[in-house]
């Protein structure tokens, strides 16, 4: 029975997560029909308490040393970011011929197609499992399940923290501010939020499914991709009123010769599935001819879903995995041309504060109809007094299907009026 060698680049979070599966579950490794040792390691601090001991384990302090040494066979990268140390080791363990697997989704969304092309050409696996979802084996799923079916689409909530935050919102009535606070005392977003609530940790999970599901590499630069930090407590309770929750969504869509890429809040119906998936757990929905429909669903971030899915990959090479990287070769990977949403139709939820003035709502539901955007439902909750101003009253407008560009216009229209407050709220409806 081989022994395969294992050396790891990264003992953060998820490299802390992996070690003790490595060193302390032999019970159920011996299981694999192959042997597994961890051999190597890498990381900036040497005399950190990482749980498990090392004793034994060779350390190097540049890992591209350890992807590069011949007493390994297998490289594991979680070092994160897209480029340096992360990119030049993962780059080095392919020329040295050493199978490789990660968790880094920066650096296979911005790099995947020409890692996998330079995998393929060297005969090494280019695992990523825990990329994308962490712990549900949705590339898996994808890439072998479905491996001769045509995808149609693929949905979901690709990022905990979103969703933990929307989550608080519409549950607890806590603000934006408050949900993200409580998500960063529980550890489940960093000081900078940003990555997260931007929409592009999420952006860069879609952009992989998007090559695996489709066979294209869209460009992240032309991807729509919006956040959640506009989303007002408000809107989450107007969004419930009307049977929707608001869910931070990534979707792609075949589209002819081209794809609908977006990751950007929606409105999503309160008994689906996605809309009752809360907290900071992660759902993915893909449809493919003939398979159908299908939904995994569960922890989406952690040291230990992450490490688990880590290690599934890790056991799939000594089992002998191989294949493209993408589910087809690397070299017949082709670029995307993304739909821009402008030409897109969709339904809209629509939120105007609105000064209590004669003609007001009348003028919106007049420029709605001169712009081609049909109003299927419409409330009128008040919001209260504004100081020497007229009482105000939201508008919430729900509207039939239209073209994106037509409901963008008609809203630039009622927002040059001057009994507007503020800025108005559009958010699509996806329907599934």
């Amino acid at each position: 029975m081989k022994t395969w060698r294992i050396g790891v680049a990264g003992l953060g979070v998820v490299g802390g997560g992996l070690l003790p599966l490595l060193t302390g579950r032999q019970g159920q490794l011996s299981q694999i029909g192959a042997g597994l040792e961890l051999a190597a390691v890498s990381a900036r601090n040497r005399d950190r308490d990482r749980g498990v001991s090392l004793e034994g384990v060779a350390w190097f302090d540049d890992p591209v040393d350890l992807a590069s040494s011949p007493d390994i066979d297998i490289f594991v990268e979680l070092i994160g970011g897209s480029e340096g140390p992360a990119r030049d080791s993962v780059a080095a363990a392919i020329a040295a011929g050493k199978h490789i697997v990660t968790a880094n989704k920066a650096l296979i969304a911005e790099h995947g197609a020409a890692l996998a092309r330079a995998a393929e050409d060297a005969n090494v696996a280019l695992f990523f499992e825990a990329a994308v979802a962490a712990g549900i084996p949705v590339i898996r799923a994808i890439r072998d399940g479905a491996a001769v079916c045509d995808i149609d689409y693929v949905a979901g909530i690709l990022n905990g923290t979103c969703n933990y935050i929307l989550t608080q919102m519409d549950r607890r009535g806590s603000t934006y501010k408050d949900a993200l606070g409580e998500a960063q005392r529980l550890g489940y977003a960093e000081d900078d939020p940003l990555f997260d609530i931007g929409g592009l940790d999420a952006a860069h999970k879609l952009a992989i499914l998007t090559v695996i599901a489709f066979g294209v590499c869209p460009d992240l630069k032309s991807m729509p991709v919006e956040g959640i930090e506009n989303i007002a407590l408000a809107d989450v309770g107007h969004a419930r009123d009307l049977g929707y929750r608001i869910k931070l969504l990534a979707v792609a869509r075949r589209a002819s010769e081209s794809v609908e890429l977006c990751v950007r809040p929606a409105l999503v119906r309160e008994r689906h599935a996605i809309a009752q998936t809360g907290g900071a757990e992660n759902i993915i929905y893909f449809k493919a001819d003939p398979l159908g429909v299908i939904c995994l669903t569960g922890p989406g971030a952690g040291a230990g879903p992450t490490a688990s899915a880590v290690m599934a990959d890790i056991i799939a090479i000594a089992r002998g995995a191989r294949g493209p990287v993408f589910n087809r070769p690397a070299k017949d990977l082709k670029a995307a041309s993304v739909v821009n949403p402008i030409v897109q139709i969709a339904r809209f939820y629509l939120r105007f504060s609105l000064q209590d003035v004669k003609g007001a709502i009348a003028a919106v539901t007049e420029m709605l109809a001169a712009n081609d955007v049909s109003i299927d439902s419409m409330l009128q909750p008040p919001v209260g007094e504004h100081p020497g101003k007229p009482a105000a009253v939201d508008v919430v407008i729900t509207t039939h299907s239209a073209l994106d560009k037509n409901v963008r216009c008609a809203v630039d229209a009622i927002s040059a009026k001057p009994f507007v407050i503020g800025e108005p709220t559009v958010i699509r409806i996806e329907e599934f």
